[in-house]
């Protein structure tokens, strides 16, 4: 108890909002990745589905931004506050971590089902929203964690 009291509520908070946003964009930038690199090789192939693979692209790109909503409240949530105790802090790292890990994990899942599924743009182009239905089902999940971070914060 000594050492959290010596990092002290505020540093604590603080770490929770740094957590939600870098690990949900982390995953963002690894899910964009993959994904970037199947579409890459699609379009160096047909150049004319350049279009419909960005779009597959961008999909995993939501989490990052959904870490970066709860970052946002949870860093108006902290600047609100004249003092944060230790037991505050804990509460708000508790909150982002569900977007934080969540959103790591999903946009990086996401983005393996996006490059497969520009497998089904390069071979049935009039297909392709059923890889997107399928990017969908993976969001749902990220969309759950903020869900949760978001009331979690609310309430303290």
């Amino acid at each position: 108890m000594e050492l959290l009291n010596a990092i002290g509520g505020k540093a604590l908070a603080l770490l929770g909002a740094t957590l939600a946003a870098a690990l949900a964009c982390v995953g963002s930038a690894k899910g964009t990745g993959i994904t970037g690199e199947a579409g890459a090789g699609l379009v160096s192939e047909d150049p004319s589905k350049s279009g419909k693979a960005m779009i597959m692209q961008v999909i995993p790109g939501t989490q990052g931004l959904y870490g970066f909503v709860i970052f946002f409240l949870a860093y108006s949530k902290i600047t609100g506050l004249d003092s944060i105790t230790v037991a505050q802090g804990m509460e708000i790292i508790s909150a982002c971590l569900p977007i934080g890990i969540g959103g790591l994990l999903s946009a990086i899942a996401q983005g393996k089902v996006a490059a497969a599924s520009i497998n089904i743009l390069a071979k049935k182009p009039d297909d392709w929203s059923k890889g997107m239905i399928m990017c969908i089902i993976v969001e749902f999940y990220a969309i759950l964690c903020l869900l949760a971070s978001f009331l979690m914060l609310n309430a303290i």
